[in-house]
């Protein structure tokens, strides 16, 4: 990396810092690095590893500024979750910590402490060409954060963290309770009228759908069908079971910017509470990514 280069990117990371509301001394302004670890591509390796040596606080958030808007990045933004392919809309973005009630779908160990490790890469060709789970996020929250997939619905169950949206994106498949992690689900506060939706943020092609149901049973009821209703305007009608582990359904081959899962049918069950553990979209970019 030049010099001029080098400089270029410290003032950047210094402006970024500042932008977040983090107060620098002298001596750390003076002293701040940027490395490129020797692959000569700042800009387009984009390798970032960052360890934070302090407690997070009510507020804080990790700001990510990326080099291309509408780009593939693998982010780790906690080191208690599992990386993860995301697409990135806008040239920043910010994940909140959370806090206060929003931790109960977190491990106990997630967020706390004193040192934190976060990372974030600019994803490779043959990561993004490949067969995937596209609805995989656990960074997703609620609101357009810019980072996607992102899931959101018409009604979560007292509007707590734990029966919100995004639980059913999070990769965690603990279903044989509820109310706290790792059992936090898509919760529909037995409204027979709920519909969750799926946006990815661009075209994908998907060719199979998996659907993992709460199954704290008998506390919990069941769906015994649903449509995926999607936006090219077809729409597929699933047919479930009273079963604790994914159910699978191949699709026709379709490209799509965003589903939503409506007309779920609640089984003649003496429970109220049908509930979604996750939901997932198997296929692949499309072709004109």
């Amino acid at each position: 990396m030049k010099r001029e280069e080098y400089e270029s990117a410290r003032a950047k990371a210094i402006a970024l810092l500042e932008k977040a509301h983090i107060v620098l001394t002298e001596d750390e302004r003076e002293h701040l690095e940027v490395a490129d670890f020797g692959l000569g591509d700042l800009e387009h390796t984009g390798l970032q590893l960052v360890t934070y040596d302090e407690e997070y606080e009510p507020g804080d958030r990790i700001m990510l500024s990326v080099s291309k808007a509408g780009g593939y990045y693998v982010l780790q933004l906690e080191d208690t979750l599992a990386p993860a392919l995301v697409y990135v809309t806008r040239p920043e973005v910010e994940y909140r910590i959370p806090h206060g009630d929003d931790r109960i779908v977190f491990s106990p160990k997630s967020f706390s402490g004193r040192r934190h490790l976060i990372r974030a890469r600019i994803a490779r060709p043959e990561e993004v060409a490949a067969r995937r789970n596209l609805a995989f996020n656990p960074y997703d929250r609620h609101g357009d954060t810019g980072i996607y997939p992102h899931a959101r619905a018409n009604v979560e169950t007292r509007g707590e963290a734990v029966f919100a949206a995004y639980n059913a994106i999070d990769g965690i498949y603990e279903n044989g309770s509820h109310g706290e992690w790792p059992y936090q689900s898509w919760g529909i506060n037995r409204d027979p009228n709920a519909e969750w939706t799926l946006s990815f943020g661009r075209p994908v092609g998907i060719d199979e759908l998996r659907l993992t149901l709460r199954a704290d049973f008998p506390h919990d009821s069941w769906w015994e069908s649903a449509v995926v209703a999607f936006s090219d305007g077809s729409e597929e009608t699933l047919e479930l079971k009273k079963e604790s582990h994914p159910q699978a359904f191949d699709i026709k081959a379709r490209t799509v910017e965003w589903l939503t899962l409506r007309h779920l049918k609640k089984a003649d069950d003496p429970s109220p509470f049908p509930a979604l553990t996750q939901f997932e979209a198997w296929g692949t970019e499309a072709a004109e990514q």
